[in-house]
């Protein structure tokens, strides 16, 4: 058997999709991120969401605003894909060095009421993407109230993705965040340009996670957890060494009391642990030697964007997480807080 490293260097890796709030918010979490990841996919659904170009490059320099003096980070930003979406804001946005348009059908998830309704509203846009070869970065999920909770990524796919992937061969899409089997495998096979982000959490952990000594509110995301048969498949997706997966924390900050709340806020904040906890599922995997590749290689390659220059060292160190980082005024809960992880970024 092969030695277990103690470190592990990688080209420094990128986070394809993230999410950095604004305010006082943004600045507590976007050095997390900044002192690990390269560029960053940051998603667009602020209130009011970010729809044109010139709001997204006002966010970006906010974001820019938060990084450490002397780090060296990149923002990628996105447009939020409205019924209302015109060609000419997409041919701005190109312009203006937006990198992707992400699709939330209404009601999906956090700040997403402002989403697509109906995916035939979307066409013009669909079709200037295309044009222009501007990924569509997909929340994967139906939203009709009598479809199960767990069942809803599995019926986005049925229902829309094969028709969608159809009439638009050539439209590069990234399934974000994906949680099933059904994902894994679609991403697999679509023809065209097709690929899909995989989060740390979906890696380790099953639906069981939610429930363990109690009902834990800082383990619920969207889409949730799922069975353990799901994380398998992600797992044995995210280490095969296909270049259509890679790294996607889906690191979504909410104030702890937000989380801790009788109707909770979805989604797991993981962007301090977030290499230390993709190499512990790799390494779990038997898998270390694919990491460079899910975490710094697939995505600058599917993105048509250079790959890194500066490297990334993880040791084989042991870490107690923190119960909690400031968040503005408030403070936040990490997915593992309190827990030891056996890698840290050196």
């Amino acid at each position: 058997m092969t030695p277990t490293p103690e470190t592990l260097s990688l080209i420094q890796p990128d986070d394809w999709h993230l999410h950095v709030r604004d305010g006082d918010a943004l600045t507590s979490v976007v050095p997390a991120t900044a002192g690990q990841f390269g560029r960053a996919v940051i998603m667009p659904n602020l209130r009011p969401p970010v729809t044109t170009a010139e709001a997204a490059l006002a966010y970006r320099d906010r974001i820019m605003a938060a990084v450490p003096e002397g780090v060296r980070f990149e923002p990628l930003m996105t447009l939020y894909l409205t019924d209302r979406t015109r060609a000419e804001d997409i041919a701005r946005a190109k312009d203006a060095g937006v990198v992707a348009v992400k699709l939330y059908p209404a009601g999906a998830t956090t700040h997403s009421d402002a989403g697509v309704t109906d995916l035939r509203h979307a066409r013009p846009a669909l079709e200037a993407m295309q044009r222009v070869g501007m990924p569509l970065l997909m929340h994967g999920e139906v939203t009709d109230a009598e479809v199960d909770v767990f069942d809803r990524e599995a019926v986005f796919i049925e229902r829309h993705l094969h028709t969608l992937r159809g009439d638009f061969p050539a439209l590069p899409m990234v399934l974000e965040h994906i949680t099933t089997a059904e994902a894994a495998q679609w991403v697999a096979q679509a023809p065209g340009p097709t690929a899909a982000t995989i989060t740390a959490h979906h890696l380790l952990y099953n639906r069981g996670a939610l429930f363990v000594g109690g009902l834990r509110p800082h383990w619920y995301c969207l889409p949730v957890l799922k069975r353990e048969r799901h994380r398998q498949a992600l797992v044995a997706a995210a280490t095969s060494g296909n270049p259509r997966y890679f790294l996607g924390t889906d690191s979504a900050p909410h104030p702890a009391h937000l989380k801790e709340h009788a109707a909770a806020c979805a989604g797991c904040y993981t962007a301090p642990q977030a290499m230390a906890l993709y190499a512990q599922a790799f390494e779990d995997a038997g898998a270390l030697h694919r990491l460079e590749g899910f975490a710094s290689c697939h995505g600058p390659d599917f993105y048509g964007l250079p790959r890194n220059a500066a490297t990334l060292t993880l040791v084989r160190q042991a870490q107690q997480v923190p119960e909690s980082y400031p968040l503005g005024a408030h403070h936040i809960k990490p997915l593992v807080a309190g827990q030891t992880l056996r890698w840290r970024v050196a």
